[in-house]
């Protein structure tokens, strides 16, 4: 054990999930430890300082003793996405057009078949509309009308706001939110609205939050715009009780910083930000962000992310070191306006239930999984179908002694007796060759998802690298990386912390962004070009206001806030747009019109191919974006000295038989935390640790280099 004064916690990262709470903590060296506890829902400040403490116990010290010293902390948890999927949030009215009530309630029809599978989407039968978040009795509509190029068609019917604010405080709402047609266009009314609704409540002594959408979510499609301002207001103002409680502890436990959440744009932001829904998904984003940052710090431009948990696959692109961004993505069955980094996930991992179509004789795993109760070999039971982790168990691949580093003892004779009745017997194999084909399925499924993912985007694995992490991932990254050529595989050491990692490695940065229709016709000229810009320079000014004043309540000045712009443009007519990153600081000429287009139209070509390329259809600008970052304390690459290939003695635990390809053969037993930078290490071999497994099987060998970083090599 080390002496309590060796060490200078810097980088609190919290990675609240439904289950466990993980804290990732970082010294003034880069070294880091991972701490676990379960997650505490009725207050996740209890969860947080267990899971603390925990990792403090590794080096020996305190709480007290380090939260002093932090300098950042970020939080990321799953407490307002299910406070939004379990329907648990406040009691909200909407005001909308008069004769749009419904709009709220049909959700583009869209929403009736989102999460479905492809056969499900095609039979009517099987659609759902889930009860809105604003049901229709909470609903009331206002005359007005802008049209779609934001002029006053008819203009608002005032004398109608009192009694349908009167009326939703009569049905005792907890907060309101206004949504008009083309408010992003001409936001004047949806701001009338919201201070006459104000005046009314203090006449009436009776205040609730208001919430119009223009000042939130300032963008096209009022179905995504209205549902994400419902979402402030139902699900995310909540969730602000929950970070003050999280704060306040750190506060009475010495800790100086302010708090802040992962957003979903790849960002961090404060508890105290005025769009707290951006932070409605946060856990896999921080997976991808670290990525991100360990790609740049070690020069790989191009990263395939993998990561496999108890629940989910998730993967994403990394391309010339950008993620891309969906603007309007779905989640919980609703869509919605957030930036969110766009990511694939499939409902496989080391928890999905596994069973046998009685009709077909087949396997099928998931999508549903036994999440933190792991499976029928789980001590505290309650889980009656076979899962994954049932399967690495009866195959020797897990030591069913060394779960989470011993805190959990699993029992392999409860696996192998369900996985004999549930699976073998009704398949007529062996209890050891039917979990070796659940495990063979698996792999082979999540191979086709990644290279689909891929090949889809018009790339090719071999130009990325691929990044394997969460707690499940390097259980199988030999089976799902095989044979599909990546230019390398990295298995990070720490890879079970990775998403709390990828939170201690995210930017202080706000976003925001703003729906344009500006159009400039092939041939136009240079004062529509001109005119336009100054359009786009408006919007950015706009924009740089609001992200500046987010960041005062932080009290960080203007000066200190490095602010980076983006446009979205495409060619008229076509439905895509594209997020592009401005060459230009500020629009003052027609040279600066030049660089815009020529910004675009190279982004154009490197995703469809040059010879798409329209400038004939002439180009619109379709939205603003500011990005404001401040620099921010950063976890280091750890960083150590070279030994030989032979691993030292005291890193091998012994050898374990496991089933693999029809045989028993011995594996070598690798303790993970005693190998040295240099060591390679061939098959058949497991390393563990006390939170993740990494298999290399026949055909595979590993070598750890000096980052504590693993590289798979196929032979």
């Amino acid at each position: 054990m080390e002496a309590v004064t060796t060490r200078n916690a810097q980088i609190l990262a919290i990675d609240a999930g439904g289950t466990m709470t993980d804290t990732f903590i970082i010294d003034d060296n880069g070294e880091f430890v991972v701490g676990k506890a379960q997650s505490t829902p009725e207050d996740e400040s209890i969860g947080l300082l267990n899971s603390a403490r925990d990792a403090l116990t590794y080096w020996n010290t305190t709480v007290e003793e380090e939260f002093p010293k932090l300098l950042a902390g970020v939080y990321s948890g799953t407490a307002m996405l299910n406070r939004l999927v379990s329907r648990k949030g406040r009691r909200v009215g909407l005001i909308v057009n008069k004769g749009m009530e419904d709009f709220h309630r049909m959700g583009r029809a869209i929403q009736a078949y989102l999460g479905y599978s492809y056969s499900d989407r095609l039979h009517l039968n099987t659609h759902r509309y889930d009860p809105p978040l604003v049901p229709r009795e909470l609903t009331r509509g206002v005359t007005e009308r802008v049209d779609l190029f934001g002029n006053v068609v008819i203009p608002l019917y005032e004398h109608e706001v009192e009694p349908a604010v009167l009326d939703l405080l009569e049905q005792d709402v907890e907060a309101i939110v206004i949504s008009l047609l083309h408010s992003y266009k001409y936001p004047q009314h949806e701001r009338k609205i919201r201070d006459i609704a104000k005046e009314v409540m203090k006449k009436v002594g009776k205040e609730v939050p208001v919430f119009a959408s223009v000042d939130y979510y300032p963008v096209r499609k009022e179905s995504h715009r209205t549902n994400t301002t419902i979402i402030e207001a139902y699900a995310a103002d909540p969730s602000r009780e929950t970070l003050s409680k999280i704060d306040n502890m750190l506060r009475n436990h010495g800790a100086k910083f302010d708090l802040r959440v992962m957003a979903s744009h790849g960002g961090t932001i404060s508890t105290r930000a005025n769009e707290l829904a951006r932070t409605l998904v946060s856990g896999p984003i921080g997976g991808v962000v670290g990525a991100k940052y360990l790609g740049e710090q070690l020069g790989i431009r191009n990263i395939a992310c993998s990561d496999i948990g108890g629940t989910s696959f998730d993967m994403a692109l990394i391309t010339q070191g950008d993620l891309s961004i969906n603007t309007s993505p779905d989640m919980a069955r609703l869509v919605l306006s957030l930036p969110l980094v766009s990511m694939d996930t499939v409902g496989a991992g080391a928890g999905s239930f596994v069973r046998v179509d009685p009709n077909f004789k087949s396997l099928t795993l998931g999508p549903d999984s036994a999440g933190s109760r792991v499976g029928v070999c789980y001590p505290e039971g309650g889980i009656e179908t076979v899962t994954v982790t049932d399967c690495h168990v009866v195959l020797g691949l897990i030591n069913p002694d060394n779960f989470l580093g011993g805190e959990v003892k699993l029992y392999p004779e409860r696996a192998y007796e369900a996985l004999k009745k549930q699976v073998a017997d009704p398949l007529g194999l062996s209890v050891e060759d039917a979990a070796y084909g659940v495990i063979d399925l698996l792999e082979s499924q999540l191979r086709n998802y990644l290279e689909s993912m891929i090949l889809g985007k018009g790339y090719s694995p071999s130009q990325y690298v691929c990044f394997s992490y969460g707690g499940g991932g390097p259980l199988h990254t030999a089976g799902y990386t095989k044979g599909l050529g990546f230019e390398d595989v990295l298995v990070p050491a720490w890879a079970a912390g990775f998403s709390a990692f990828g939170c201690g490695a995210a930017d202080f940065e706000y976003r925001y962004d703003k729906t344009l229709d500006i159009n400039v016709n092939n041939g136009d000229e240079d004062s529509s070009k001109l005119k336009a810009g100054k359009e786009l320079q408006d919007a950015w000014d706009e924009l740089i206001e609001k992200v500046a004043a987010e960041f005062e309540k932080n009290n960080f000045k203007r000066q200190d806030v490095s602010f980076r712009l983006y446009f979205r443009m495409q060619y008229q007519g076509q439905l895509n747009d594209l997020e592009i990153e401005s060459p230009i600081q500020k629009f003052k000429d027609i040279n600066d019109w030049e660089e815009l287009v020529k910004a675009f139209e190279e982004t154009y070509a490197r995703i469809y191919a040059k010879a798409a390329k329209s400038p004939e259809l002439g180009y619109s600008i379709t939205g603003a974006i500011v990005r404001g970052i401040v620099e921010v304390a950063k976890p280091k690459i750890p960083e150590e000295p070279l030994s030989g290939e032979t691993p030292p003695s005291e890193a091998f635990l012994g050898q374990r038989d496991v089933y693999w390809k029809g045989e028993w053969i011995k594996a070598n037993i690798w303790e993970m935390e005693k190998l040295k930078p240099g060591n390679k290490i061939g098959a058949f071999s497991i390393l563990e640790s006390p939170a993740t497994t990494f298999v290399i099987p026949p055909g595979f060998e590993t070598y750890l280099d000096e980052h504590r970083i693993f590289h798979l090599k196929e032979l």
